[in-house]
């Protein structure tokens, strides 16, 4: 997995920057009521979204909660006051709290069926009754849009699925959430181009394929014989899920 203290200063320039950013805090707001007063932004990351949906409604607190201290670091940057340091699975907030909690690229990173559930319970548990969770679902398999690239990649090892958007349901149901709400949204600026593939390769972007094993060397090969070595394939387009806690 990456090192998020690592990758903070570069993370923004490399995942679509502003762009991206503003899709995916219109995605989440659509699935947000206009009467909300308060979000909890889980893993808030740089804060490039959470500062966008802080600003898109007036009157709405938003709080954001990361766990690498040079992430959560940027963010606080972006909303000053209003960003901790904390671990998703062990939210540092009473009961009952907000009226919408956000995780936006965060479920596939969990370490594994445990975690996940670990934080979609704890997501429900600040949750006020009546209010919504809201996350993204499928990411890796967002990020396979039809390209040569992809063809080249389909037969690497595969990684686990942390985020499907069943099992996400089934741990969300599980903790007293209903399921009320679906988005989309692109990943602007995120299309692979073969280039940029093989230095993601060598930098441990693919969990499967750790930089200097063989067969990384084997797929870098053949991404850097594609045509068009710098063109950018079709950006991502992002899934979101919304549960809505009863009360």
């Amino acid at each position: 997995m990456l090192d998020y203290d690592k990758e903070a200063e570069r993370y923004d320039a490399s995942r679509g920057g502003e762009p991206r950013a503003a899709a995916a805090a219109e995605a989440v707001l659509s699935l947000v009521p206009p009467d909300t007063r308060s979000l909890l932004d889980v893993a808030c990351g740089t804060g490039i979204v959470t500062r966008r949906l802080a600003a898109a409604r007036d009157g709405m607190r938003v709080t954001g909660v990361d766990l690498a201290p040079a992430m959560a670091r940027q963010a606080a940057a972006r909303l000053p006051g209003a960003v901790l340091l904390a671990d998703s699975r062990r939210l540092p907030f009473r009961d009952d709290t907000f009226d919408v909690v956000s995780s936006v690229w965060l479920l596939h990173l969990a370490a594994g069926p445990a975690d996940v559930r670990a934080i979609v319970g704890e997501c429900a548990r600040v949750l006020r009754p009546g209010g919504f969770y809201v996350t993204t679902v499928d990411k890796a398999a967002s990020h396979n849009v039809g390209s040569d690239i992809d063809v080249v990649l389909a037969s690497r090892p595969p990684s686990p699925v942390r985020d499907a958007a069943a099992e996400v349901e089934r741990h969300a149901t599980g903790h007293g959430l209903v399921p009320a709400g679906q988005a989309r949204f692109r990943g602007h600026g995120q299309g692979r181009s073969p280039r940029r593939t093989v230095a993601d390769l060598r930098r441990g972007w693919f969990v499967t394929l750790p930089p200097g094993d063989p067969l990384a060397d084997g797929f870098a090969l053949r991404l850097a014989r594609l045509p068009d070595q710098d063109r950018p394939r079709p950006d991502p387009v992002f899934s979101l899920r919304s549960f809505r806690k009863p009360g």
